[in-house]
């Protein structure tokens, strides 16, 4: 009967480890996921930041050219 009682016990904790293992397998799985879409939205943020940058140096380019044009219809006293 004691052995019985004991062969249960060790039956239940094994059971018991296994589902541990696993759980800890697939928290690991979870952590590397989650480790993945923080990489990916720190691309997404640097690509967007990339692109302001951009947008600021071509509004800066239009802002020079609008600039000389300005000059140049003075120089041309064709300014409206």
């Amino acid at each position: 009967m004691t052995d019985n009682v004991e062969n249960l016990i060790l039956e239940h904790l094994r059971a018991l480890r296994a589902g541990q293992d696993r759980l800890e397998s697939e928290m690991r799985e979870v952590g590397a996921r989650l480790t993945s879409l923080e990489a990916g939205m720190a691309a997404g943020r640097r690509d967007g930041a990339h692109n302001y940058e951009e947008i600021i140096r071509q509004q800066s380019s239009i802002d020079q050219i609008k600039t000389r044009i300005d000059r140049i219809e003075r120089r041309l006293e064709i300014a409206g």
